[in-house]
């Protein structure tokens, strides 16, 4: 199970880069065409709807492997002066309280979802139905879900960290 789960992670993540690829290549062609709008050209129409829904996305798609990693941003400066007990409860602690947030998380954003769905509500200017941004970023979402369970099982010592994972312990 542990490999399927960092594989599917890793993949993601991946995907979560293609995308945030696509998004720069909006960005780019829409301020190209802004300072080209002399010669007839102009910005992509509804970029700033593509960029917030694909950023969503990637963000989604990245965290769970980032999570795996133990790559979150982090203080470490007294980290090694605590004592293994102390630093082992802090390492169950915070994932079992970033699975906690992640649930909400997710909760909340398939509240919205059905919320958006229901009433009709439509993006501005690419009349794109807003609810179609929640839907493409749930999978990921839930996925991370599923990973944020599985690295407090880890932690726990309960699941088998993935033979030759290696994580970004002590990393910022």
């Amino acid at each position: 199970m542990g490999k399927l789960i960092y594989d599917v992670s890793r993949v993601m993540a991946w995907f979560g880069g293609f995308v945030l690829s696509l998004v720069a290549v909006v960005s780019v062609s829409s301020i190209a065409g802004r300072s080209l709008s002399a010669f007839g050209l102009g910005p992509v129409p509804g970029d700033f709807e593509l960029v917030e829904a694909g950023t969503a996305l990637a963000v989604f798609c990245f965290l769970p492997w980032c999570h795996l990693r133990r790559s979150h941003a982090d203080v470490g400066m007294f980290w090694n002066s605590y004592p293994a007990p102390l630093q082992r409860f802090l390492k169950v602690a915070t994932d079992a309280l970033m699975l906690a947030v992640w649930l909400l998380l997710v909760w909340r954003m398939g509240v919205a979802m059905l919320e958006y769905r229901s009433n009709g509500e439509v993006s501005f200017i690419l009349q794109m139905p807003v609810w179609w941004g929640y839907a493409a970023s749930m999978l990921p979402a839930l996925l991370g879900c599923v990973v944020y369970f599985w690295r407090l099982l880890e932690t726990l010592g309960l699941a088998a960290v993935q033979d030759g994972f290696t994580t970004a312990e002590g990393g910022h």
